[in-house]
């Protein structure tokens, strides 16, 4: 256990940023899972409203850091190339 108090503070600090990210990443997981829920069902319409609320999702998390810019490209890249092949 840490004994001096900017150790201690780092620990608090990176606890609660671990977590943070964790629920974000837990966010665009779910969001891309509906989107996959929803080409597997090749339902059309859904897979649009669901991949519309997963892109602004994988935006938030990169803007915020949890994502690198070109995992967030990725991502997006993918989800709409699925989407776009049941269309």
């Amino acid at each position: 256990m840490a004994n001096i108090k900017s150790a201690k503070k780092r620990i608090l600090v990176s606890e609660t940023k671990t977590a943070r990210n964790k629920a974000i990443r837990s966010k665009v997981k779910t969001a891309v899972k509906k989107v996959d829920a929803a080409v597997l069902a090749k339902d059309v319409e859904a897979a649009k409203v669901a991949l519309k609320a997963a892109i602004v999702e994988i935006t938030k998390a990169g803007s915020k850091g949890v994502y690198h810019k070109n995992t967030v490209a990725r991502k997006i890249s993918r989800l709409s190339k699925a989407v776009n092949e049941i269309a």
